[in-house]
């Protein structure tokens, strides 16, 4: 496998099939600036072509795990031209929206799953963000909250979209006028967190013991249930199942369960290959 490339907004590592994404400005909180929202896709598809990772896990450094969007974002007037034609100001607003979304999306996008292990406050992007995730874990001194709200603004890049496919409408929509904080507790009673750990190492170790169990399995089951998953959610049952007969009938192959079955008969860990890597088209 190729070397990984190095970030700015946070470290990535590879062992044992697991990537690890830990956030690393922790003297900003972890804000998301604007090298983080160009760097996050671009680290999923790197983990992609370049590992033998089977599940990603996110995590991050110091007192929060993050506070969310830097707003030099959208003061940056390269980015987000603050004068001009209204109607051009905003087509460009809009396209820059559509660009932070994308970014988050990328979490979806990745065939592999992604685990967020998080501590202490997830603040505004932030909660976009493990809104985008497969599975959420957190501390039990963790908060979430929709701090849009408070600034004048309205979430515009997946919390609002997402969130109400992982807890209770109503919850979320008093969330989202008051800008108040979801504790861990909350988070973890209403099910949008599947467990709490006392602290941040007993999470990140805890976490990265479910990412074992994950990267245990066949990579093209694993692969298999996040592509059905993602699209029952946007999807009807009839269309879900009708989709999954043709998945099993193009990606189904007996070869992993067969060497399922004869580790098992021999009391040993079953080894399957790994995906082929992601690559461009024209790409080595």
């Amino acid at each position: 496998m190729s070397e990984l490339s190095t970030y700015e907004s946070f470290a990535v590592s590879v062992e044992n099939k697991i990537a690890h994404v830990q956030f690393k400005r922790p003297e900003s909180l972890n804000s998301m600036n604007k090298a983080f929202w160009l760097e996050l896709p671009l680290c999923m598809q790197d983990i992609e072509a370049n590992s033998d990772a089977r599940v990603i896990v996110v995590s991050s450094t110091g007192k929060h795990f993050s506070a969310g969007m830097d707003l030099g974002v959208f003061t940056d007037p390269k980015a987000v031209p603050m004068s001009g034609d209204p109607g051009r100001m905003a087509e460009n607003l809009r396209r820059v929206v559509l660009q932070l979304q994308d970014t988050l999306t990328s979490l979806e996008n990745v065939r592999l799953p992604v685990l967020a292990a998080i501590h202490g406050g997830c603040i505004g992007g932030a909660l976009d963000l493990v809104c985008a995730a497969d599975s959420r874990y957190c501390t039990e001194d963790a908060y979430f909250t929709i701090k849009e709200t408070e600034l004048g603004m309205t979430a515009d890049v997946g919390t609002l979209q997402r969130l109400p496919k992982l807890m209770p409408e109503g919850v979320v929509r008093e969330l989202a006028y008051t800008g108040r904080k979801l504790t861990a507790q909350e988070a973890n009673g209403l099910g949008f967190v599947n467990a709490l750990y006392p602290d941040q190492e007993s999470l990140v170790s805890g976490v990265m013991e479910i990412a074992a169990k994950i990267a245990a399995n066949s990579p093209l089951a694993v692969t298999g249930c996040k592509e059905m998953l993602n699209y029952s959610r946007e999807h009807t049952v009839a269309d879900s199942l009708k989709y999954m007969a043709t998945w099993q009938a193009g990606m189904f192959r007996p070869t992993d369960m067969m060497k399922t079955f004869q580790a098992k008969a021999q009391k040993q860990a079953p080894q399957y290959d790994d995906l082929f890597p992601v690559k461009g088209l024209f790409e080595k």
